[in-house]
């Protein structure tokens, strides 16, 4: 691979004079390039992303509208304080793009593309296919040539695969069916960014341009075998024997280098940069490590990701756009609107509904990064002149700033379509026959809310799950869960639900905006209702008691109690003293329960009545002076106040002994009673 010395030379071709010689001022910038170059752009950037991150998280928006506006302000348009080399810092940004996918592959698992390979393989070519052919019509009606409307069909057709993880995460959608379509169209999408790039410049002879094509799709079955049949068995191994070295550090370099060795790879074999690092992540997900390698690569991604955000701020010209703002706007409004349409049809037509096609259209709107690329390839061969690269440039800039504040209307619109569309019917799994009625309502298919379910389920205790999350869904339905797929804080669900006939409602849900939105709606269908919730803290627990709610759980507090009598327990301290301490505690928090329900304090009781009355095992001592004694000779209950339970002689187990009992050498021996009996028991058979 040969490399050009040209470059090279025109970099330092301004240090040819003598670096002494301070009267020059080119030389003094000279000197500050030398001396600090790339790394005070990094300082510049990152201090102006913590600032409109700052400003982002005070307005309550997304970080990532702090880092594209700080972008725009530290940008070469702006002026003011500027990054030197904005070429080098969009290199960077790269990075941040791969290891964004390649975390999203390490989460990701092939198994799990399975519910929306039709939309992502069929419908996105569709897409991309109608969306070209939209954008041609938008070319015309900005009045230019069959190529270059062409070029914009090409250049709109893709989304942002950063923008809408970031956004994904950011609300809590990912892991959804929602963001399961979204995810599948976006890697066929980027997939697609490789054959653009041969067609798109041989648009004026395309027959020059199918060989060329052909070549790509031969290397990406070739790198797909080489990685999961190959790559598969290797990787694993070389990361799970570093794993056997113990050093964290050593870890979270070898799982860099992988991703970004494998997308560098792949860029050399004429693919994708960030499909390589996506493939890297799907296929180390698979092994006992991916949980670990993701939990260490998410702070370096985030960190690389910021570059990513800022340079998309630094492409945008406040100038260009002033003097433009009609025509910006105009191509924003039509991108949105249009591509949004075809999306939302795609996925309907796919057999996705409820909220999926809303939630697909409002997230994949807008113009991606590697219309950036490709703007760029357009602008080299002269297939789109310096107007056309600035317009779409700044539009796509303008819809990812955007993205967030739409995506986010996805549930307020979804609500509204509900009261004016009632008919559509909910996906729901497993409902018995007979219907819903005196059952048990849980609102959450998580950890809590299955092992609950599998509780009841054991009990034959009736009861449903409305779940939200598609991969939640899909582990209720093995378990064999009745499951209602919708938002529990909208009125369609519950009323699916059958909550007018329910006889409780769970709602393990940990955000408590959104228990808040179901105890509403709950309290509006049935006043009468008793609710159970969790809580992250006393606030929110007196709130959600002011709401009427039944009864309140802090898992982070009982766990804190639990750790603490655990604690006590080691250090011997008497039980009854642990358990009042306990009830002192958990009756200062849960008053009101014991207020308004008299038999949650005998439930209480009973439990600590059998918490004082736990087994004690104790060994008979070799010269014990109770051996070749019996239980009623000893006189033990009189003596030391405590009870034989249970014996265990030669491996044989005597429940409750008969009082003629003979103790003898070896037997352990079983008895219940307070901490002063244990002791007393203690001292007799020690002598």
């Amino acid at each position: 691979m040969s490399v050009s010395v040209k470059p090279l030379f025109k970099r330092f071709q301004r240090f040819e004079k003598p670096l002494y010689d301070l009267k020059d001022r080119s030389l003094k910038a000279n000197w500050y390039y030398l001396l600090m170059g790339i790394a005070s752009d990094i300082v510049i950037i990152v201090v102006a992303a913590l600032i409109g991150a700052i400003i982002a998280q005070k307005l309550r928006q997304p970080l990532i509208l702090g880092y594209i506006l700080a972008g725009i302000f530290i940008g070469p348009h702006t002026g003011g304080v500027t990054v030197s080399e904005i070429h080098d810092i969009e290199l960077l940004a790269e990075i941040g793009v791969a290891l964004l996918v390649f975390a999203l592959g390490l989460e990701f698992s092939l198994s799990e593309l399975k519910p929306v390979r039709n939309v992502a393989l069929i419908g996105t070519p569709l897409q991309i296919l109608l969306t070209v052919a939209y954008g041609f019509g938008i070319g015309k009606i900005f009045g230019w040539g069959n190529v270059a409307s062409l070029w914009l069909g090409a250049l709109i057709s893709l989304s942002s695969t950063m923008v809408i993880l970031k956004t994904l995460m950011n609300q809590g959608w990912m892991g959804t069916l929602s963001s399961r379509v979204m995810i599948g169209m976006l890697i066929v999408q980027d997939l697609a960014v490789v054959p653009m790039m041969i067609i798109l410049p041989q648009l004026s002879n395309p027959a020059s341009g199918l060989p060329l094509v052909g070549i790509a799709l031969v290397k990406s079955a070739l790198f797909l075998f080489l990685m999961f049949f190959l790559g598969n068995k290797l990787l694993p191994r070389i990361l799970a024997h570093i794993a056997g070295w113990n050093s964290r550090e050593l870890f979270l370099l070898s799982i860099t280098a992988t991703g970004l060795g494998v997308g560098y790879a792949t860029y050399l074999f004429g693919l994708s940069f960030a499909f390589g690092a996506f493939v890297a992540g799907m296929v180390l997900s698979e092994s006992d490590y991916g949980h670990q390698a993701l939990s260490d690569i998410i702070p370096l991604r985030d960190i690389f990701g910021l570059l990513f955000f800022t340079s998309v701020g630094m492409l945008l010209d406040p100038a260009f756009f002033i003097a433009n703002w009609g025509r910006v706007l105009l191509l924003v409004l039509l991108v949105a609107v249009g591509k949004g349409a075809i999306f939302a049809a795609l996925t309907h037509s796919f057999g996705y509904s409820n909220v999926i096609p809303l939630a697909v259209g409002l997230g994949l709107f807008q113009i991606g990064e590697f219309a950036f690329v490709l703007a760029r390839v357009g602008l080299g061969t002269h297939s789109i002149d310096n107007d056309m690269y600035s317009l779409i440039l700044t539009a796509a800039v303008i819809s990812m700033i955007l993205t967030p504040f739409v995506s986010g209307l996805t549930a307020p619109l979804y609500a509204l379509k509900k009261r004016m569309f009632k008919h559509e019917p909910l996906q729901t799994v497993n409902l018995p026959e007979t219907g819903l009625d005196n059952h048990v309502i849980i609102a959450g298919g998580g950890r809590v809310g299955q092992h609950v379910a599998q509780m009841l389920k054991h009990l034959d205790v009736a009861f449903v799950i409305a779940e939200l999350n598609y991969q939640r869904i899909e582990q209720c339905k093995a378990a064999d869960f009745p499951v209602i797929y919708g938002d529990m804080s909208q009125t369609i669900v519950l009323n699916a639900a059958k909550i007018e006939r329910a006889n409780l409602l769970l709602v393990t849900i940990p955000s408590v905006v959104v228990t808040q939105s179901i105890v509403h709606q709950v309290r509006q269908l049935n006043p009468d209702l008793n609710i159970v919730v969790r809580a992250e803290g006393v606030e929110q627990m007196k709130s959600l008691y002011e709401k009427g709610v039944y009864m309140v759980v802090l898992p982070e507090f009982e766990a804190g109690l639990e750790i603490a009598r655990q604690a006590l327990v080691h250090l011997h301290i008497p039980a009854p003293v642990i358990q009042q301490y306990s009830d002192a505690v958990r009756q200062q928090l849960y008053s009101p329960i014991y207020k308004n329900y008299s038999d949650y304090e005998v439930i209480t009781k009973l439990k600590n009545a059998k918490d004082l009355l736990e087994v004690t095992w104790m060994n008979l001592p070799e010269n014990s002076p109770v051996k070749g004694r019996t239980i009623s000779e000893l006189n033990i209950r009189t003596r030391t106040g405590a009870s034989v339970v249970g014996v265990i002689h030669e491996g044989t187990f005597y429940p409750n002994p008969t009082a003629d009992y003979c103790f003898a050498d070896g037997d352990m021996i079983a008895i219940i009673g307070s901490f002063r009996d244990q002791e007393a028991f203690k001292v007799l058979i020690e002598g």
